[in-house]
């Protein structure tokens, strides 16, 4: 499962109709619907774990459960493409990494973030050899990973806390499933990559240790919900029960993890076993959590951090602001 493919760089295909979309959100002084308008709501997805809880949804029956009669997910197998689908109306939202987002509003596309799905907290990590113990250690040693991914934003993020930037290292591009490789074949003493990489290369080499994380900053690899404009002002009720949806379906995960976990695992093409540790290095947000996290930290720090790396990493090239992308009241309204 080659994440670079998931959550890789931004490549904008914004057609001229979606620039001429209303960019409307919807009236937070206007009371939404309890329940859902009529009609089918087509949410885009790809093959990662983080977006998980619509599969455990559409396995348990949970979107009917919720108003929604008629939910369509549309798999994809690349950014470029759920990028373009969202862009041209094909879609009323899509699963993505919150700099992807940043991206799609700083070329034009109006789109909302109305629910943080996850977090990685271990599932993205450095990894080094036992002769480098810490980020200051790095200052001109070969550092492997994925540019234009989440990696890269990682490593670049790591270096700029640490009062350094890529020009103390020497970078190595190479594929993110190549790169823990690299490492324990002795070719370079650092990698950037993510699970399942990182457990396989830690097995193979005791030594093998995690140098840096995500979680070192929850959220600078996250993944939000986004909504068109339009579709939050004409079909709100669906908006709201959609997030209504996702925590019913955490809840269901909470409290059956092997079964939700077999349920995701088998709609990304993956197994159980091979994808148990990036699990564990993945955070739900809950709606409860949503509540405090759009209108806090996440809005007040989280996105400034994102921005930031996002921009060193050039994956980003215009400034964006929590105001402009974050529309709090759907998770608000939720009960």
């Amino acid at each position: 499962m080659m994440r670079n493919n998931l959550r890789g760089q931004f490549r904008a295909l914004v057609v001229a109709a979606a620039i001429g979309l209303a960019p409307a959100a919807y009236a937070a002084d206007t009371t939404i619907p309890a329940t859902p308008e009529a009609g089918p709501f087509k949410i885009g997805i790809e093959p990662w774990l983080g977006y998980g809880q619509w599969h455990v949804a559409e396995a348990k029956g949970l979107f009917k459960a919720s108003g929604l009669s008629d939910v369509q997910i549309v798999n994809f197998a690349e950014d470029k493409d759920i990028n373009a689908a969202l862009a041209s109306g094909q879609l009323d939202a899509a699963n993505i990494a919150t700099h992807t987002a940043m991206g799609m509003v700083a070329a034009g596309l109006p789109v909302k973030i109305v629910l943080l799905l996850d977090v990685s907290m271990t599932a993205d990590a450095m990894i080094a050899g036992k002769d480098i113990s810490s980020v200051a250690d790095l200052k001109g040693k070969q550092v492997a990973f994925e540019e234009g991914t989440t990696s890269d934003i990682l490593l670049k993020y790591a270096l700029a806390k640490n009062g350094m930037s890529i020009a103390d290292v020497q970078p190595v591009p190479m594929p993110a499933a190549d790169a823990g490789s690299a490492l324990i074949a002795g070719q370079v003493p650092v990698a950037v990559t993510y699970e399942p990489y990182l457990t396989a290369a830690r097995a193979q080499n005791k030594d093998v240790k995690l140098l840096f994380t995500a979680g070192e900053d929850p959220g600078l690899i996250s993944d939000v919900l986004v909504v068109r404009d339009e579709v939050l002002k004409s079909r709100p009720g669906q908006v709201l029960a959609m997030i209504k949806t996702w925590d019913a379906a955490l809840k269901d995960y909470s409290a059956d993890t092997a079964g939700g976990r077999a349920i995701i695992s088998k709609a990304v093409g993956s197994s159980v076993e091979d994808l148990n540790t990036a699990f564990d290095g993945v955070r739900y947000y809950s709606l409860a959590e949503n509540k405090g996290a759009l209108t806090g930290e996440f809005s007040t720090k989280t996105f400034a951090d994102v921005e930031a790396a996002a921009k060193n990493a050039g994956l980003l090239q215009a400034d964006v602001t929590p105001e402009q992308m974050i529309d709090p009241s759907f998770v608000k309204a939720a009960e």
